[in-house]
C-alpha cells in the first residue's frame, strides 16, 4: 500500500512520513490498515521487532487526532516513554501536540488534558485511573506496547487491569494491541474484541542458527565458517567476524559480572577495528560516563568504551545506560554485552546477536532453568535494521553437537509460549481490588466480579471459582487492616450476626452466605490514602504497624529498615557471611527497629528482617554523606541500584508521611526529616542548605564547614569565603542568586580560606551543576544522580 492511499490523517501527516523515507507500507502495516486502524476499529498486532509496530500505532492515533479525539500510548519502560515521545514530537509540525508522563503517583497531569497524544507507562495509567484524572474519558484511542508482558508476573497484572478500567471508562475506545510474536495471539484478540494482524513477515532477512566448533549453522540450511582461533571465546570469534565486514554485535548473558566480564574481553577485539576518529569519539563518550558517577561500574564502562564496547545491566544509572544505547545506536560502540532486560527495552538493534547463555539462576527450580522461547526470540528479534543492514543474525552457542541439537528444537523451530495472566496472585491481586474499590469501579461484591470477569485471567481461567475465592481473601485481608468496609444488605456489617450467642444452623449459614455475596463495599479514608499513594496495601500495613508501635521518636535507621521491609522496595540479599554481619548489627540497634521484631529461630522471617536491616543501613550510611564509590564497593552494587534503592525509599517515606497524618501520628515529623535527607544524602544539619537551587550533598558540607550554615547565611556571608569554599565562580554567583541575594556577582572577588574537597565527597560538581540548570515536567521523579 503507497502512503498516498492514507486517508484519514490530519494535513501534512502523510507529507511528514514521506520525508521520513517512507513511501510503502510494510505488509503488517497495510494489513492493520485494511483491518480498520484508520477507521477507529480495535486491534491486535503480533508481529516481529523492526517490522514496524509503531508506524501501526501512529496511524491509529492520528486518525483519532483528527476525528478530534485523543490518544494514550502506554509503554512498559521509562525509557520507552522518552523514546517514543521524541518520535511523536515531530508531529507537532503538522498540529498534533504530545505530552508524556511517567513519575509521581500522586499527581493527575492535569496540563495533558491540552495534548492529543500521551505517551506514560502503564503504572502511571493505573495511577491517573486511581486519582480521577478527567481526561481520561476524553480517550478515544489507546495503544499498548509490547502487550504481551501482561504475562510478567510483576508488571503483568498493572497493564492488564489499567486496559480493562479504560476500556469501561470509554466503551466505543480504540484498543491497539503491540505485541511480539506470541503463542496466543488470538485469545488476547479476543479479549480485547479486537482483529488480530499475525504474522512473521519481517522488512529484512533474519537468519536464526547455532554456532558449534567453527560452523555457523542457519535454519534455512545453509552454513557460515566462523573459525575459533586459539583460545579465543565463541562470542569474540563471532564478534570479530561481524565487525570485520562493518556490523554490529549484541551478546546476551545471564548475569551482570558476565555481562561486565564479556564486554572487557570483547573490548579487545573491536579495539581493533576502530578508526582514529571513532577513538575520539569514544574517548568523549568515556568521559562523560566517568563525570556521570565515580563508582567502580562507572570506571571499568568508560574503559570498555574507550575500546569501542560496553556493558548494559539494570545496575547502571539511566544516564549511562541512554549514553550507552546512543551511541549503540550510532554505531560509534561496536559491540554491548547485556543482561536479558535489554532485550525488552529500548530499540538497539545489532546485525548480529548472540544469545550465549541461555539459562539462567532460578530460585524456585533451586538452580539454572532455560529461559522461556518467547523471550529468546525477543533477543534474536533485535537482529538486523533496515537501512543499515543488509540481513540479521540470531546465534546461539552450543559446546557439543547433541547441545547443537537441543538448541535448535527447544529455540530454533519452537513456537514461542501463549501469554498467561497473573492477575490471580494475591499480591497483585490486593493492589488492584483496592484500587478498584477506592476509585468507585466496584461498589458491591458482586460489582467487583463483574469486573474482574472483564480481565484477561478470567477468559483464560479454567478452575471454577479460583477468582472468586482469591478475591474474597483479599477482601477480608483488606477489612482486617481498615482499608474497606464491608456491609451487607440491611446495615449488617460483615463478621456480624444477629444473635451473637445463638445456634447456627446450616441453613441460617448459608443465608447469611448469600446476604454475604449482595454486600457492599467503601474505602475507608486510609484506605483512599493507600490507593491515592500506589502502595501495595501491605508496603502501607507494615508501615502504618510500624508507626502504631513506635514508644520514642524513630531513628532514621528505623524509618529505613522499616520502609525496607515492604513488597514495594527490592531489598538487598544476604551474601554469604553476612547473616553475622547483619545480626551483630541487630542486636546493636535493635531497639530501633519498629514492628514485631522476629525471633533468630523463625529462619525466613529472621533472614528477610536482616536483608532489610542490611538495606536500611545502606540508606542510613547515604543520608550521612558517604560517598558513592565506597557505597557501591561496600554494598557490591551498582550506581544503578544505588539510586534506585534512594528513589525507591524517598517515594516510600513520602507516603509514609501521608499515612502517619492519616493516623494521626506523632511521628510525622521524623518521617518527614528522615525523607528529606535520604532524598538529599545529607546528615540533619544540612537539610536547609541543600534547599537552595545548586547546592547539593558536596556543596552544602564544603559551605557549612566554613561556617555557612543555612540560606539566610548565604545572603550576607563574605563572597571570598563562599567563592573559597565553592572553588567556581558561576557556580558561586548561581547559588547566591537562588539563595536570593542582592548582588551574586563575583567579579573582582578572591577566595578566602576553604578547600573545595573539604568535607565528604558526594556528587560531582558536574552533576550538581547539571541539577541546577535542568528543568524536568511537573511530573518526574528525582534520581540520585541529581544531587
Amino acid at each position: 500500500m503507497n502512503i498516498e492511499e492514507l486517508s484519514g490523517l490530519p494535513a501534512g501527516a502523510v507529507d511528514h512520513f514521506r520525508s521520513e523515507g517512507i513511501e510503502e507500507l510494510y505488509p503488517p502495516q497495510a494489513e492493520a490498515v485494511e483491518a480498520g486502524a484508520t477507521d477507529g476499529d480495535s486491534l491486535v498486532a503480533a508481529v516481529p521487532t523492526a517490522s514496524g509496530k509503531t508506524m501501526i500505532a501512529a496511524l491509529s492515533m492520528l486518525s483519532a487526532v483528527e476525528r478530534g479525539g485523543k490518544a494514550l500510548y502506554i509503554v512498559p519502560l521509562r525509557a520507552l516513554a522518552s523514546e517514543k515521545k521524541a518520535e511523536f514530537e515531530a508531529y507537532e509540525r503538522f498540529g498534533v501536540t504530545t505530552g508524556v508522563t511517567t513519575g509521581n503517583y500522586e499527581s493527575t497531569s492535569e496540563w495533558l488534558a491540552t495534548k492529543d497524544i500521551i505517551v506514560a507507562t502503564s503504572e502511571k495509567v493505573d495511577s491517573l485511573v486511581r486519582n480521577g484524572a478527567d481526561w481520561l474519558s476524553d480517550l478515544t484511542c489507546v495503544v499498548s506496547d509490547e502487550v504481551h508482558l501482561i504475562d510478567d508476573r510483576n508488571r503483568g497484572p498493572t497493564l492488564e487491569v489499567t486496559l480493562a478500567k479504560l476500556r469501561r471508562l470509554n466503551p466505543a475506545m480504540q484498543t491497539v494491541a503491540l505485541s511480539a510474536t506470541v503463542g496466543n495471539a488470538d485469545e488476547i484478540a479476543d479479549w480485547l474484541d479486537a482483529a488480530l494482524v499475525d504474522t512473521d513477515w519481517r522488512p529484512i532477512d533474519l537468519r536464526m542458527g547455532v554456532h558449534y566448533g567453527n560452523a555457523l549453522n542457519f535454519d534455512d540450511g545453509s552454513t557460515r565458517e566462523v573459525p575459533v582461533e586459539g583460545s579465543e571465546k565463541q562470542e569474540a570469534a563471532l564478534v570479530r567476524d561481524i565487525l570485520q565486514e562493518g556490523g554490529s554485535s549484541l551478546v546476551f548473558v545471564n548475569s551482570r559480572r558476565n555481562a561486565e566480564a564479556a564486554a572487557s574481553r570483547l573490548g579487545q577485539v573491536s579495539s581493533r577495528e576502530l578508526t582514529g576518529d571513532e577513538r575520539e569519539g569514544l574517548a568523549e563518550l568515556a568521559e562523560e560516563i566517568r563525570e556521570d558517577s565515580d563508582t567502580e561500574t562507572s570506571k571499568d564502562l568508560a574503559d570498555c568504551v574507550e575500546r569501542g564496547a560496553a556493558f548494559h545491566h539494570a545496575g547502571l544509572s539511566s544516564t549511562q545506560r541512554t549514553l550507552v544505547e546512543d551511541a549503540f545506536r550510532d554505531r560509534l560502540l561496536k559491540v554491548i554485552s547485556a543482561t536479558p532486560t535489554l532485550a525488552a527495552g529500548v530499540n538497539t538493534p545489532a546485525r548480529r546477536v548472540i544469545v550465549r547463555d541461555w539459562r539462567r539462576f532460578d530460585p524456585s527450580a533451586g538452580g539454572m532453568s532455560p529461559l522461556d522461547v518467547l523471550e529468546v526470540h525477543q533477543m534474536m528479534g533485535r537482529a538486523g535494521r533496515p537501512g543499515l543492514d543488509p540481513y540479521g543474525e540470531a546465534v546461539l552457542l552450543a559446546k557439543s553437537h547433541d547441545e547443537s541439537e537441543e538448541l535448535f528444537d527447544r529455540y530454533i523451530w519452537a513456537d514461542p509460549e501463549a501469554v498467561r495472566s497473573k492477575l490471580a496472585a494475591e499480591p497483585a491481586l490486593r493492589t488492584h481490588v483496592l484500587a478498584t474499590i477506592a476509585s468507585g469501579f466496584a461498589r458491591t461484591r458482586a460489582g467487583l466480579l463483574e469486573f474482574l470477569e472483564a480481565t484477561l485471567y478470567a477468559s483464560q481461567s479454567t478452575e471454577a471459582g479460583r477468582l472468586e475465592r482469591v478475591t474474597d481473601d483479599v477482601l477480608d485481608y483488606l477489612e482486617r487492616n481498615d482499608f474497606i468496609e464491608r456491609e451487607r444488605e440491611g446495615g449488617q456489617t460483615s463478621g456480624e450476626s444477629d444473635d451473637a450467642g445463638a445456634f447456627t444452623s446450616a441453613a441460617d449459614l448459608a443465608d447469611q452466605q448469600e446476604s454475604t455475596r449482595e454486600e457492599t463495599l467503601e474505602a475507608t479514608s486510609l484506605g483512599h490514602t493507600v490507593s491515592r499513594l500506589y502502595l501495595d496495601p501491605m508496603s502501607a500495613a507494615e508501615i502504618v504497624h510500624g508507626l502504631e508501635r513506635a514508644d520514642d521518636r524513630p531513628t532514621a535507621l528505623g524509618l529505613y529498615q522499616l520502609v525496607s521491609r515492604t513488597p514495594d522496595m527490592y531489598e538487598l540479599y544476604l551474601r554469604s557471611g553476612e547473616d553475622e554481619k547483619f545480626g551483630e548489627l541487630y542486636y546493636e540497634r535493635e531497639a530501633e527497629l519498629l514492628g514485631d521484631t522476629p525471633s533468630e529461630y523463625e529462619e525466613d522471617r529472621f533472614e528477610d528482617w536482616l536483608a532489610a536491616l542490611k538495606t536500611g543501613k545502606l540508606l542510613e550510611d547515604w543520608a550521612s554523606e558517604e560517598d558513592e564509590e565506597r557505597l557501591t564497593d561496600r554494598y557490591k552494587i551498582g550506581p544503578g541500584d544505588l539510586r534506585g534503592k534512594v528513589d525507591t525509599a524517598e517515594w516510600l517515606l513520602g507516603a509514609a508521611e501521608s499515612l502517619a497524618a492519616e493516623i494521626d501520628s506523632e511521628w510525622t515529623v521524623a518521617v518527614r526529616e528522615a525523607r528529606a535527607r535520604v532524598e538529599h544524602g545529607v546528615g540533619e544539619e544540612l537539610l536547609e542548605l541543600v534547599s537552595v537551587g545548586g547546592v547539593g550533598r558536596k556543596r552544602a558540607r564544603q559551605l557549612y564547614e566554613v561556617g555557612i550554615e543555612e540560606p539566610a547565611d548565604l545572603r550576607s556571608a563574605d563572597k571570598g569565603v563562599v567563592l573559597g569554599a565553592l572553588k567556581g565562580t558561576k557556580t558561586a554567583e548561581n547559588i547566591l542568586e537562588n539563595a536570593g541575594r542582592e548582588d551574586p556577582s563575583m567579579e573582582g572577588v578572591e577566595p578566602v580560606g576553604g578547600d573545595a574537597g573539604a568535607g565528604t565527597p558526594g556528587s560531582s560538581d558536574a552533576t550538581e551543576t547539571a541539577r541546577a540548570e535542568s528543568s524536568e515536567s511537573d511530573d518526574s521523579q528525582s534520581s540520585l544522580g541529581d544531587f
